[in-house]
């Protein structure tokens, strides 16, 4: 008899945290009736980017962490940019992702993991330090996903290596309408049918979605990005494999048609579309990259000016020594 009650408690223990570990989004979705949600969140879980593939290393991948429990900020995905600088989901850096939970405060500063494939490696060896972490000006300004970026900058510049090299940002004139395959590749510890995290990197490779048809279908969908030009969203598999919780602040990376280079066109925000809906959204870099430099080369307020003002003194100079 005991050990029946201690299953029951068990049982009733994880899904109390299921719900829990869910709160930010079952506002997402229309109301269920209780005795349903339980199935519904587990089903939600079982369609988790881990039900891709066994990811091989990838050089570029962060782990962007604040607590092994979600219930404290849990624990998400970041692309290594360079060899200071980590590049993630604003949301990323709260215990609560909300809006209406983050007005007014300050973003928690994480630990960083480079180099790891596997939630285990994550410990002091792999630990970059973390100097300072710069949210987007406009983040969640009107909703939960508006401009949903962070960058982290790292105390120490990182040491390349085959185990950690950044991953480019998009060069001017690149088009995600000229990737390879019209698709690109994202990996994660996303969260799976047993309630916890994956313990292993795995990766989907997914479909670059109309733009259009992504905008009308969240459209109609309450508590959704109002996907604009400052987004781009993708499918799932053939398989009906999907982005789905945990996988936010991953880098989707693409490959150019004509160069073959490889870079990050996006960082994924909305990792809730599991096998419910149809596509997860991404914070577009390359209408982002004037806000990325500036923060990266360390710009003030009086940055714009003074370089003006130089610019425009040594123009004046020449033109004077012209008429002398």
């Amino acid at each position: 008899m005991n050990i029946i009650n201690k299953m029951w408690s068990s049982l009733i223990v994880l899904i109390l945290a299921a719900l829990a570990c869910l709160a930010d989004v079952s506002h997402t979705e229309e109301t269920m009736k209780h005795s349903a949600s339980a199935s519904r969140f587990a089903s939600l879980r079982s369609r988790r980017m881990v039900g891709g593939i066994l990811a091989p290393h990838v050089p570029w991948q962060a782990m962007v962490y604040i607590a092994d429990s979600v219930l404290d900020g849990g624990y998400a995905s970041g692309a290594l940019i360079s060899d200071r600088w980590v590049l993630t989901a604003g949301r990323n850096l709260f215990v609560n992702k909300s809006r209406a939970d983050n007005q007014g405060k300050d973003p928690v500063i994480p630990k960083v993991y480079l180099g790891i494939s596997r939630r285990a490696e994550a410990n002091t060896s792999k630990e970059v330090a973390v100097e300072k972490v710069v949210l987007h000006p406009g983040f969640q300004n009107s909703s939960d996903w508006d401009n949903d970026l962070a960058l982290i900058q790292l105390k120490e510049p990182v040491v390349m290596s085959d185990k950690v090299t950044p991953i480019p940002l998009p060069e001017r004139g690149q088009d995600l309408a000229d990737t390879v395959g019209g698709s690109g590749v994202i990996a994660g510890w996303g969260w799976g049918i047993n309630l916890t995290p994956s313990a292993l990197l795995k990766y989907l490779i997914l479909p670059l979605a109309n733009h259009s048809a992504c905008k009308a279908e969240y459209q109609r969908i309450r508590f959704t990005p109002d996907v604009d030009d400052n987004m781009f969203c993708t499918g799932a598999t053939k398989n009906e494999e999907n982005v789905c919780f945990g996988d936010a602040g991953g880098a989707l990376a693409v490959t150019d048609a004509e160069t073959g280079d490889i870079y990050t066109a996006g960082i994924l925000s909305y990792d809730k579309s599991c096998s419910r809906y149809k596509y997860g959204v991404y914070m577009k870099i390359s209408s982002y990259l004037p806000w990325i430099h500036s923060v990266m080369r360390g710009d003030t307020e009086k940055s714009s000016a003074l370089r003006s003002d130089a610019m425009s003194k040594m123009y004046s100079w020449q033109a004077s020594s012209f008429r002398h």
